[in-house]
């Protein structure tokens, strides 16, 4: 199968299932930003539940195309994700072998969200070690016939388990940190499974 999908913050599992199961990625560089998306969200699941972390733009009240879209940095909001993201994971499996890898990402300044997002998705699939090549749009398409259209499916307001391909392996439980704590939580961002079991993260959902 060929898809699809948007540009996102830290990928949640039910994005990486297509990554790892399509024949032919294509990342939509050509839509405009939409907000309460996961363009410039994530989920992880911390010590007090599943957190939200959302990276701040700067505003615009005209639409915007999506590759020219700037992260905001008035408030220390990379300083604020890594400390949440070290609170959550400093004691999981696999923290220590990935950390200092994703850490640059809070480090350095990034001007625009896509490139942010798409240099931290390629970082992954290569601590992953899956070398999935990332095709790009060349111009808009409202309806597209050729591949599955994922950009509004994988949404905050959609529930994963309306995907039926999908949802058998994102609800497969793995082992998380709190899972004392709390129940399985499924379909968190792609962090919770790859510093929780390493690169089983592709076995999991690879179909």
């Amino acid at each position: 199968m060929n898809v699809v999908l948007s540009a996102a913050y830290l990928p949640n599992l039910h994005y990486f299932y297509y990554l790892f199961n399509a024949q032919s990625i294509t990342i939509e560089q050509h839509e405009n930003y939409q907000k309460q998306s996961y363009r410039n969200r994530t989920q992880l699941l911390s010590a007090n539940g599943v957190l939200n972390l959302s990276i701040p733009i700067i505003k615009n009240n005209n639409a915007l195309l999506i590759t020219n879209v700037e992260i905001c940095y008035k408030e220390n909001w990379q300083k604020n994700h890594w400390r949440a993201i070290e609170s959550a994971y400093k004691n999981s499996p696999y923290f220590e072998f990935f950390e200092t890898d994703l850490k640059q990402f809070y480090t350095r300044p990034f001007q625009h969200l896509f490139q942010f997002n798409i240099n931290q998705l390629q970082l992954i699939l290569k601590l992953l070690k899956q070398p999935i090549p990332l095709n790009f749009t060349t111009h808009y398409q409202k309806q597209i016939t050729d591949a599955i259209d994922l950009r509004q499916i994988i949404h905050p307001k959609i529930n994963f388990s309306d995907d039926t391909t999908a949802c058998g392996f994102l609800n497969t439980p793995y082992y998380q940190t709190f899972e004392a704590k709390f129940n399985f939580t499924p379909n968190l961002s792609i962090l919770d499974a790859l510093f929780n079991i390493g690169l089983n993260s592709h076995k999991l959902l690879k179909a």
